[in-house]
Order: structure tokens, then C-alpha cells, then sequence
């Protein structure tokens, strides 16, 4: 990525910041898939810094920030969310995921093979999440949903602190869509399933942060998404 490419995600991550109640919440949007990865509280304003998901150039934008994450939540280990992990983990970030790192999670030898050399720097995962229905981080209670169908790793972390609650899916529930199951290990019938029994049971207000394109609410998916 070019310092022009960092400093425009930079713009778009402030225009984008949000604050619910207490819980200021800024995007960053990087790589070849436009992942979003995010950026919970911050370093300077309190005990809160937390980033879920490392898409490609999120170092960079979070030096540039002069912010330091203590927790980095992965929501799957696709490539598109994990290429900068290795970066934050070198920094000291406490890195939580559903599974051990895997280059058959990050998709890398389908990629190999069909000629996208994409070279995942390997890392170690701090906590693992299978099994678990809630995590501590940062000073924030979040409970989990796994919602595999798009990745089996694939981990739904939501926070009730604030109004409405938050969701953040990674894969799982766009606005206006679902992720896609023709990858290895994909299973449709199993992320609607997943969707309509873990993430439509959360209060109909709840803001779903998605890993690509704009932020949605679990009514307006239950309303108007074709898929479900």
C-alpha cells in the first residue's frame, strides 16, 4: 500500500468514527477485498483500545493514529483479515481467536494455486475461543456466537455496554447480504441457520459492524435482506 493509500483509509476511518454512548468506535478499510477492521476506545482516552481484525495496512494506520491496541479480535482467519496480524502480535497485542493459525483458514494455498501469490506471515494465537461463549478484553464483556457456513472459524463478538448493543461479524451478515459459502469448508444452508438462530435472537436495534461495505442493524436485515 502506498503513504496515499494509508493517509486516505486514515480520512475515511475519522469520517466514519462513531460514538454510542461511551464506546467510540473508528473503521479502517485496507487490502485487495476492502476488509474493514476496527478500532474499539483508545489508547490515550482510557483503559479500552481494542482492534477486531487486521486487513492489510491497519499497522500503519494505527501508527499513524499514535494508537496501540492491548487485544486484537479475530472474527475468521480469511487472509483479507489477518494479513497485518503478525505486525500487531510483534507489538505485544494480545491476539484472541476462534482457532491456531492455519493456512488452510487463510485460504492461502487456494490462492497459491490459482496464481494470487498471497503469503500470510504466520502467528500465534494468545486465546483461543472454541468452546467459549464469552471474553474479557480491554475492560469489555463481550459474548460469542459461532456462526461458521462462510469460514468454521468464523466468531460473532457482541457488546450490550451501550445503546442498542453492537455486533461485530466479520463474514457472516452484510448489509443487504450474507458471506459467501463456495469456499472451502463453506456451508449456506448452515450460516443462515446460524444467522436466523444466533444473530436475529439479539434486539431487533443492534448496530452489526460487517468485515466489507456499511454498517447495517439486525432490523433492517431481518427486513429487507434477500437471503434471509
Amino acid at each position: 500500500m502506498t503513504q496515499k493509500g494509508v493517509a486516505e483509509d486514515i480520512i475515511l476511518g475519522i469520517i466514519r468514527c462513531m460514538d454510542p454512548k461511551d464506546l467510540q468506535i473508528r473503521s479502517y478499510t485496507g487490502g485487495m477485498a476492502s476488509t474493514n477492521g476496527y478500532l474499539l476506545g483508545s489508547s490515550k482516552d482510557g483503559d479500552t483500545c481494542l482492534l477486531i481484525d487486521a486487513p492489510l495496512g491497519v499497522s500503519q494506520w494505527l501508527e499513524n493514529l499514535d494508537e496501540l491496541p492491548t487485544d486484537l479480535l479475530l472474527t475468521h482467519q480469511h487472509y483479507d483479515h489477518v494479513e497485518d496480524v503478525a505486525k500487531m502480535v510483534a507489538k505485544g497485542v494480545r491476539l484472541h481467536s476462534f482457532s491456531p493459525y492455519s493456512d488452510d483458514l487463510t485460504l492461502e494455498k487456494l490462492l497459491q494455486q490459482s496464481g494470487i501469490p498471497i503469503k500470510v506471515e504466520p502467528y500465534k494465537v494468545e486465546n483461543l475461543l472454541e468452546g467459549k461463549s464469552e471474553l474479557e478484553a480491554g475492560g469489555l464483556q463481550f459474548s460469542l456466537e459461532h456462526v461458521p457456513g462462510h469460514s468454521p472459524d468464523s466468531v460473532v463478538f457482541i457488546y450490550n455496554g451501550i445503546n442498542n448493543g453492537v455486533a461485530f461479524g466479520g463474514d457472516t451478515l452484510f448489509a443487504g447480504g450474507v458471506g459467501r459459502a463456495d469456499l472451502p469448508q463453506g456451508d449456506m444452508e448452515l450460516l443462515l441457520t446460524g444467522i436466523r438462530s444466533k444473530l436475529f435472537t439479539l434486539p431487533p436495534e443492534t448496530r452489526v459492524f460487517p468485515g466489507h461495505g456499511p454498517d447495517t442493524t439486525i432490523q433492517v436485515e431481518q427486513s429487507t435482506n434477500p437471503f434471509l
